[in-house]
C-alpha cells in the first residue's frame, strides 16, 4: 500500500510533531511489516507560498492523489477537509479548546476550527494518551470509538541509566517550547531561591518563548541577580542537547496541561530524576518515577529541586522506578500500531475521506 504523509514538520528545526514523525519513519525502515508498504513524503517545494493552510487544503490533496496513495497520514493536528482518500490525523492535545484563555483570539479560533474539521474529516484520530482521548471527545465532539491511543516511544539523550556520576553534576534542565502553562517564571524563582544558598547549581532552559501574553524571561532572570547561573536558549542542536543532559542532575517540567509530555520521559531514560506538576496526564505517563508538586509555587519548587539535587534516597527512588515506566514506551511498538491504523484506514470504504464523502453526497465532490 502506498501511504502519503504530510512531512512539513520534518523541515526547519523539528520539535514535537517533527520528532514524532521522524521516529516513526526510522522505525518503519526496519519494521518487517512495513516493508510491503511505500511511504511518500509530501511537503512544499518552496514555490507553494508558505506551506501553511492554503498548501494543506489546496495543494496537498492533489499531491496525495497524484502519488497514488491509498491513505494520507497527517501527523500535525490538521489536514485537508476534502480529500479523495481516507485520512488519519494525529491530535496530540487540545489545549487550544480546553483552555482558550491561553491563546490569542485569532490563534485559538484558527486552531479550534482547523483541528476540529480535520478530526471530523478523518476516518481515525490518533492521540498519545488516555487523557488526550478524553479531552478530544469532550472538547472536539469526536466519537470515542474513532480515537485511537498510541503511546510514543522514548529515546534517551545520553547513555547514562543509573545514579553513577550523578552526584557531581550541578545542572537543572528544562527542555520544551515555553508556554504560559509550563510555568517557567515560577521555575526561575524557585531555582533562584535554592541557588542563593547553593551557588554551585545552574539552570539551563532550552525552548522557544511562545508565551501569550509574552513573558520577558530575560528580565525575570536579571531580576534574580543570578544571571550567571541561569541560561536561556531558544534552540540547540541534538549534539549540544545531549551534552546538557549529560551535565545535568535533574529535569523540571511544570506543565499544567499536556497531551503526553515526552521530555520528562526522555530525561528519565537519560538517567535524570524529574520534577513535575501533579496533573492527571503526568501521573498517567510517569507514574511513581517522578517527584510531584501540587501547584507551581516557587517555595514548593525550591523544595522539590533540593530533594532531586541533594537527597540521594529520593533520586534513587525515582530512578529505581524509571525502568518499569519506560518499558511501556517503545518506538517499534508505536510505529507498529500507527501503521496498522493507517493500513486499516486505507483498505476501508470507497477510498474517500469522511469530508469528501459528505461533499460527494451533497453533489460537490472535490475535483
Amino acid at each position: 500500500m502506498r501511504i502519503a504523509i504530510d512531512a512539513r514538520e520534518l523541515h526547519g528545526k523539528p520539535t514535537g510533531v517533527g520528532r514524532f514523525l521522524g521516529e516513526l519513519l526510522s522505525a518503519w525502515k526496519t519494521l518487517p511489516e512495513a516493508q510491503e508498504h511505500e511511504f511518500v513524503l509530501l511537503a512544499p517545494d518552496g514555490s507553494s507560498a508558505t506551506g501553511g493552510t492554503l498548501w494543506e487544503q489546496m495543494v496537498l490533496p492533489g499531491l496525495a492523489r497524484d502519488a497514488g496513495a491509498r491513505v494520507l497520514f497527517a501527523p500535525g493536528y490538521s489536514g485537508p477537509i476534502l480529500l479523495p482518500m481516507p485520512m488519519v490525523v494525529a491530535v496530540h492535545d487540545v489545549s487550544f479548546a480546553a483552555h482558550p484563555e491561553w491563546f490569542s483570539w485569532r490563534e485559538g479560533a484558527r486552531r479550534r476550527t482547523s483541528v476540529q474539521l480535520a478530526a471530523r474529516a478523518a476516518v481515525r484520530v490518533i492521540t498519545i494518551s488516555e487523557f488526550s482521548r478524553r479531552e478530544i471527545v469532550a472538547h472536539l465532539g469526536i466519537e470515542e470509538s474513532k480515537v485511537v491511543v498510541v503511546y510514543p516511544g522514548v529515546t534517551p539523550f545520553t547513555g547514562v541509566t543509573s545514579l553513577q556520576g550523578l552526584s557531581h553534576r550541578n545542572g537543572v534542565l528544562f527542555v520544551g517550547s515555553i508556554f504560559n502553562r509550563r510555568h517557567v517564571p515560577e521555575l526561575i524563582d524557585g531555582f533562584a531561591r535554592l541557588a542563593r544558598t547553593s551557588p554551585e547549581i545552574r539552570l539551563e532552559i532550552v525552548g522557544d518563548n511562545r508565551t501569550s501574553p509574552r513573558v520577558n524571561l530575560e528580565s525575570i532572570v536579571r531580576a534574580t541577580g543570578l544571571a550567571g547561573h541561569i541560561h536561556l536558549r531558544s534552540y540547540v542542536p541534538d549534539e549540544e542537547l545531549q551534552s546538557l543532559y549529560a551535565s545535568s542532575a535533574a529535569f523540571v517540567f511544570l506543565s499544567e496541561y499536556e497531551g503526553f509530555g515526552l521530555t520528562p520521559l526522555e530525561a528519565l531514560a537519560s538517567g535524570l530524576p524529574v520534577l513535575l506538576l501533579d496533573t492527571p496526564v503526568a501521573r498517567e505517563v510517569c507514574g511513581d518515577a517522578a517527584r510531584y508538586v501540587p501547584r507551581p509555587d516557587p517555595a514548593l519548587i525550591e523544595d522539590g529541586l533540593r530533594a532531586l539535587l541533594f537527597d540521594a534516597d529520593e533520586r534513587e527512588r525515582i530512578l529505581g522506578a524509571a525502568p518499569r515506566v519506560l518499558a511501556r514506551y517503545s518506538w517499534t511498538e508505536c510505529a507498529t500500531r500507527v501503521l496498522r491504523v493507517l493500513v486499516e484506514a486505507g483498505t476501508r470504504g470507497p477510498g474517500l475521506s469522511a469530508g469528501a464523502r459528505r461533499a460527494k453526497a451533497e453533489g460537490s465532490a472535490p475535483r
